[in-house]
């Protein structure tokens, strides 16, 4: 069985971060481990409290994993602090995983920035060069490039100065437009535009958790880059379509929906 390690925040209510990330390998029938930066207290309606778990902790959970089900891929996402970030960049270059899936969770959907300066520069200096696929939404990408993207060709620009700048695929998420619903990704000096339908459904908690483990779980499986992230699109679009309305804010994907239209070989 193939294994895929997530190192990220942990979402007591279940709809993003560690829990998302679990649901999502196991919809994909592969093994999922995980690492855990930060307890959260938080719900549909936001999150109330966040508790950072030590850096030499998070260093022994990453070792325990690493010396004993080695993962065939590595997603990672909120990593909270510079000393967090620090370690998960040493971990990764004692061990050499393959197939590294980074979601730069810096700046949320309302543009309210969620690392502090000296987190961004020890991610995009220490942790950036380590991976295979960043996935930044819109606002990230703007940040980390000092471009404004509002059309396609503006996402595409984005992104190849990225991949650029940081060495790897850049999967650029267009989520913020509200003319199309277009994700751009940059790969090997070819761009590939992944065109969807806007699927009318408030809740979307987790989106972004959801899509970066897919496209981890499809690579771990021995799928290209192009062809990981078409798949992990489809599960996606799936998770959403299927409606689960829970909570009295933004509620959680329904990650199990391919239990009743298919899955098993990780296409949906």
């Amino acid at each position: 069985m193939k294994t895929v390690l997530t190192i990220a925040g942990s979402d007591c209510s279940g709809g993003a971060g560690i829990q998302a990330d679990l649901k999502t390998i196991a919809a994909h029938k592969l093994y999922g481990m995980s690492a855990i930066t930060a307890l959260t207290a938080q719900n549909t309606l936001g999150v109330k409290d966040v508790f950072a778990v030590p850096a030499e902790f998070l260093r022994e959970q990453l070792v325990c994993v690493f010396d004993d089900i080695f993962p065939d891929a590595v997603k990672i996402g909120m990593v909270a602090d510079a000393a967090k970030i620090e370690v998960i960049a040493q971990t990764l270059q004692t061990y050499h995983p393959a197939n590294i899936v980074l979601d730069p969770v810096m700046i949320s959907s309302s543009g309210h920035a969620l690392l502090e300066e000296a987190a961004t520069e020890a991610l995009t200096k220490k942790l950036f060069p380590c991976v295979d696929l960043l996935t930044p939404n819109i606002p990230e990408a703007e940040y980390l490039s000092g471009l404004t993207i509002s059309t396609t060709q503006g996402m595409e620009n984005a992104a190849r100065e990225l991949s650029r700048k940081y060495q790897t695929a850049v999967l650029l998420k267009g989520g913020h437009r509200t003319d199309l619903a277009v994700d751009v990704l940059f790969y090997h000096g070819d761009f590939y535009r992944y065109e969807g339908e806007r699927i009318e459904n408030p809740n979307t908690h987790g989106t972004g958790c959801t899509l970066s483990s897919a496209i981890a779980c499809n690579l771990a499986m021995g799928r290209n880059m192009e062809e990981a992230v078409r798949l992990a699109k489809q599960y996606l679009t799936g998770a959403i379509r299927a409606q689960l309305d829970l909570g009295a804010g933004s509620g959680p994907l329904e990650h199990t929906y391919w239990l009743e239209c298919g899955g098993k070989d990780g296409t949906f």
